[in-house]
């Protein structure tokens, strides 16, 4: 699919990756699109949204991220979102669900017919990711096969204890400042699609898999939210790594032993075996 003349992943010599524009209603977003060297039969499709904490991050910051959905054998379609606070809540949102909507009418320009979609994202691209779900499940839109979560920014509250061990969540402090930009007002905070962790409709969403770490933030507000996932009937598996970890450095740079990235490629693999079509 990407010939070997076109540019390689800087993390990964098997992954090549192109420009792609994908149309998210009256915009057209300027994207990358990734895929191994050799592309599985029954490669999925990912839609992948960068970290950051929804005022910063990139296409750039979020290549070691979509290197791996890659690795782990899927075409991965990486797009910039508008940041925080130019674009608050839930402008960016919107716009990543209208980009969903047409990847999922055009797929067959990438992948096969049965082949399944994914939504994934770090940091406040897994809250993107997070929330996709839950507006695909609401609006009746796009059939999801699963999100991928890494270290997602899902509670905009900043109490857990892995926030508070940190001495991290004042004002000063980037995620509160991330969260401040994104949502302009506290009484946002109390939308689901904003502050996934939050919800109280859990339920009919797509399984999860959600990677965090021991020296991870936001670790507590993954593992949490897994476990609300589960108690809603769903299904997700959770994956912390032990620490340090380099966390968050590590999503923006090439796996490296310890790294949250190092083993996620695995665990990314196993879950696309998991829900792929039968």
């Amino acid at each position: 699919m990407l010939a070997p003349s076109l540019p390689q992943s800087r993390y990964r010599r098997a992954v090549f990756w192109r420009e792609q524009a994908v149309k998210a209603g009256s915009q057209t977003l300027s994207g990358r699109l990734y895929a191994p060297a050799s592309v599985p039969d029954d490669a999925g499709l990912v839609l992948h949204l960068h970290g950051g904490t929804f005022d910063s991050g990139s296409l750039a910051s979020g290549e070691a991220v979509a290197t791996t959905l890659a690795e782990a054998g899927a075409i991965v379609i990486s797009l910039p979102y508008p940041l925080a606070p130019e674009a608050r809540f839930p402008q960016a949102l919107e716009t990543a669900y209208a980009a969903l909507e047409k990847i999922a009418r055009d797929k067959l320009r990438w992948v096969g017919k049965r082949a399944p979609l994914y939504v994934a994202g770090e940091e406040a691209g897994g809250n993107l990711a997070a929330a996709l779900a839950m507006m695909a499940r609401d609006r009746h839109g796009p059939p999801l096969a699963g999100q991928i979560l890494f270290s997602p920014m899902l509670d905009a509250c900043l109490g857990t204890y892995s926030f508070r061990h940190a001495e991290a969540g004042p004002v000063g402090c980037r995620w509160a400042d991330g969260w401040h930009a994104y949502l302009g007002s506290p009484e946002k905070a109390a939308h689901p699609y904003a502050t996934p962790a939050n919800a109280s409709r859990l339920s009919g969403l797509p399984p999860a898999l959600i990677v965090s770490a021991e020296d991870d933030l936001l670790r507590d507000e993954s593992v949490n939210y897994g476990l609300r996932l589960r108690a809603a009937g769903g299904e997700a598996t959770v994956h912390v790594v032990g620490g340090p970890s380099r966390w968050p450095e590590a999503f923006a740079e090439a796996p490296r032993d310890g790294s949250c990235l190092c083993s996620a490629c695995q665990n990314v693999s196993e879950f696309f075996s998991m829900t792929a079509p039968r």
